[in-house]
């Protein structure tokens, strides 16, 4: 840990920073290190060994695909990936980084009205994708979507190496992309219905994925198991970035699977493992099912929600080895603080641990923005490298996250102690955090409302052991009958991803209203925990 002495809540920088790095010159820069190494291997469904790649293959491939893309894309053209986690996403991310083309990642399970708006907000201008994944019919939804978007000018398929790589022996010249250059767009939660694209750089995705993975214990030569979804930055920046930057060998699982994942782990031993509280919790229960050996695992991080004391102590019965926390948001690219390995139980389990190197970080009033002293409750911000440029075509939004001084505002209600250590103590913002993943109650509600025969909802998230929260919809009927939650469950997924799917549905008949009108959606939340209310499931 840092040993600092404070007064006030704010964590000044700690370390000097290294020299500013491109996605594309760490991968160059790897490729010339450990060349001969292998950087990426690709795991099937059942866990069985597919592609592999040493980093010198990963850079070849990828320079060859940036060639193509420069070829097809101007610098700065943003196109969008809309793919699991295949290594042609790996090859992407890296291509789209050394051609100078902005990456634009999209959550494999969206349907139509969502790819919609990110494909159009994000101004793409292509669209990189496969033909399904899990039930859901990607490519076909695609087409349907692109067909009302003359700007998407090209549909390529990642299984499609023709015309994925067509191009690239024409040798177009790559650009000189700099480290403060746009790199990605991730869209990431908000209260206003709609998510908002974060504008992140090559200088924040590399720095914060090489020392979040550092402060994890990850070194060169170990291995590691990759089943975070790669559209999220834990996916792309932490591991796909800070994995490969330090010299580790990913192994990269489609999908989340606990069974395969310890069978992977027995197989292979990786020494570092990533996931959800949730996810751990479910290889925690699979180990003890089927008594396979994971004493390979030394480091474990998670984010997403706090870790209870009780799986501190599972994990280091099972794996050996302690939960070191993480905490950030897809702005800050994304982590801000992290825990370290030797931190006490109650520093685990009741923190998030202290800034990590080279982040300044604070606790601020959220009315007058002055720094608190430490104890007192405010808004957590941060500031440094690691902030994003701002929201894709959203002055207004950007403003109010990024204020003159170059703080990010979290929307994260915490405290600070003299040792730099922050504890989350609520939210400013209505989000629901469900199994790690950002759900907006105000898009759900949007969705709903379309319902012919829905008047007025309201979505709160509400406590869960397993998930962390669960999404919880109460809703006005028009007058008539109130529609069954099968009926409504149906009505929802033909409209939005699984996830943002209620599990619980609540008619009321009035809300508890503000002095202004507006509904008290925590006095709802207060009223589900205390079983006031008629609770339907589906």
């Amino acid at each position: 840990m840092y040993d600092v002495a404070l007064t006030q809540s704010y964590f000044p920088a700690q370390g000097d920073i290294p020299e500013p790095m491109t996605i594309g010159a760490l991968l160059q820069h790897m490729a010339g290190e450990r060349g001969d190494n292998i950087a990426l291997v690709e795991l099937t469904f059942d866990g069985a060994r597919g592609r592999e790649w040493t980093f010198a293959a990963l850079y070849k491939d990828a320079e060859r695909l940036a060639r193509a893309l420069a070829g097809r894309h101007g610098r700065g053209a943003r196109v969008a990936v809309w793919a699991p986690n295949v290594p042609e996403w790996i090859l992407m991310e890296y291509a789209c980084a050394l051609a100078g083309v902005t990456l634009v990642t999209v959550n494999p399970s969206y349907q139509a009205r969502e790819l919609k708006y990110v494909l159009e907000q994000s101004r793409a201008e292509a669209i990189y994708y496969v033909e399904e994944f899990r039930g859901n019919p990607m490519q076909a939804i695609a087409d349907e979507v692109c067909d009302q978007i003359p700007a998407i000018t090209r549909r390529i398929l990642l299984t499609d190496h023709a015309a994925l790589f067509d191009g690239e022996e024409a040798g177009a010249a790559l650009p000189d992309v700099r480290p403060g250059d746009e790199a990605q767009i991730q869209y990431t939660s908000g209260t206003t219905g709609f998510p908002k694209g974060a504008l992140l750089h090559h200088y924040g995705l590399v720095r914060n994925g090489i020392d979040a993975m550092t402060r994890g214990g990850v070194r060169p030569g170990d291995a590691f198991i990759h089943h975070m979804p790669l559209f999220h930055t834990t996916g792309c920046a932490i591991l796909a970035l800070g994995g490969v930057g330090l010299g580790a060998t990913m192994f990269l699982a489609p999908i989340f699977d606990p069974a395969m994942i310890v069978r992977v782990i027995e197989r292979e031993k990786p020494r570092f493992l990533l996931g959800v509280p949730t996810m751990i919790v479910a290889l925690i229960d699979e180990v003890e099912k089927s008594g396979r050996d994971v004493s390979s695992i030394k480091r474990i991080m998670s984010g997403g929600a706090m870790v209870a004391p009780e799986l501190i102590r599972k994990a280091e019965k099972t794996f050996g080895s302690v939960i070191q926390i993480i905490y950030g948001q897809t702005e800050s690219s994304p982590v801000i603080t992290q825990a370290w390995s030797d931190d006490k139980l109650e520093d685990l389990t009741e923190t998030i641990g202290q800034p990590l190197p080279f982040v300044e970080a604070s606790i601020r009033d959220p009315q007058t923005n002055k720094v608190l002293p430490c104890g007192e409750q405010g808004e957590i911000c941060t500031r440094g490298y690691l902030v994003m440029t701002g929201y894709n075509d959203n002055p207004e939004a950007t403003k109010a996250a990024i204020d003159s001084e170059g703080w990010l505002h979290t929307g994260d209600l915490g405290r600070m102690d003299e040792r730099g250590y922050v504890t989350i103590t609520g939210r400013v913002k209505e989000m629901i955090i469900r199994g790690g993943e950002n759900l907006f109650p105000a898009e759900i509600e949007n969705a709903i409302l379309e319902h012919p025969e829905i008047a007025e909802v309201a979505v709160v998230g509400v406590p869960d052991e397993k998930w962390g929260e669960q999404v919880a919809c109460f809703m006005r009927a028009c007058g008539g009958d109130c529609p069954a939650p099968a009926a409504m469950k149906d009505f929802i997924r033909q409209r939005l991803s699984p996830q943002k799917t209620p599990k619980f549905w609540i008619y009321v008949e009035e809300w508890p209203l503000t002095g202004s009108g507006k509904i008290r959606k925590f006095k709802l939340a207060e009223a589900f925990q205390e079983g006031a209310f008629e609770v339907l499931t589906a």
